[in-house]
């Protein structure tokens, strides 16, 4: 079950709205929708807003603006509905990525599918075909955080670290997936290669997706992969609009 929103200080630069205190698709339906309320109310003591997997950050100068009167104003906003309940955004994408999945590219798959209770076969045939939503962006510019996965997929990080992986690496972790922007070294294990660059300082806007985005990694074999043209935008992706 999903929390009730919590709304915390955060020092004097802002405050986050919580709707939970770990992920879930209702809590992460509820900081998307809230945050594009916020936006909507366009208060002028607002710089900015941000948001995570569960939580919405609005950025105010507590020097100058009383944290109350920002605190009333998020609690007469959350009263107007239930935001785990609300809409997904208007004019989302569906990504199609085209993977790799194991041989040299990849070669943490099969660790993370004992990991999951399945074999190979199994988890490329769960990975392929299993449609993933962006809960968020971080860590790196354009770089998504995608789910749910099954259960089964609630496989914990490494204890170690692997030190690089390649961009665009799809890799799995707590029943979440990754598509790396940049190379860079990581605790998610390496199951899947694409040729996703979701930055691309030539393209307009540079980063190909948006909180509430889907994408699906259809698998591929090797030679399909090394066959890739990925001279377009973002690399090699086909995308459709969500109706």
């Amino acid at each position: 079950m999903t929390a009730k929103p919590h709304i915390r200080l955060v020092g004097l630069t802002g405050l986050l709205v919580s709707f939970g205190s770990e992920m879930s698709e209702p809590a992460n339906r509820a900081a998307l929708a809230f945050r594009a309320a916020v936006e909507d109310e366009d208060w002028p003591e607002v710089s900015e807003t941000m948001m995570s997997l569960v939580s919405v950050y609005v950025a105010v100068d507590l020097v100058t603006v009383p944290a109350e009167t920002i605190r009333t104003r998020l609690e007469d906003l959350l009263a107007r509905e239930d935001w785990t309940a609300a809409a997904l955004p208007e004019g989302r994408t569906l990504w199609h990525v085209p993977t790799v999945y194991g041989t040299d590219l990849a070669p943490q798959l099969e660790e993370a599918a004992e990991l999951a209770g399945l074999d190979p076969d199994a988890a490329i045939r769960t990975l392929s075909t299993t449609r993933v939503r962006v809960f968020t962006l971080g860590f790196a510019p354009g770089q998504p955080y995608l789910g749910l996965l099954g259960e089964a997929w609630d496989i914990p990080r490494q204890q170690g670290l692997t030190k690089q992986v390649p961009s665009g690496a799809l890799v799995a972790a707590i029943r979440q997936l990754i598509v790396f922007t940049a190379p860079t070294p990581t605790g998610w294990r390496h199951v899947g290669q694409t040729a996703f660059r979701t930055f691309d300082q030539k393209a307009d806007p540079p980063i190909a997706l948006s909180p509430g985005d889907e994408l699906v990694f259809p698998a591929i074999d090797r030679a399909a992969f090394d066959a890739l043209a990925t001279d377009a935008p973002f690399g090699a992706v086909d995308r459709e609009a969500i109706p």
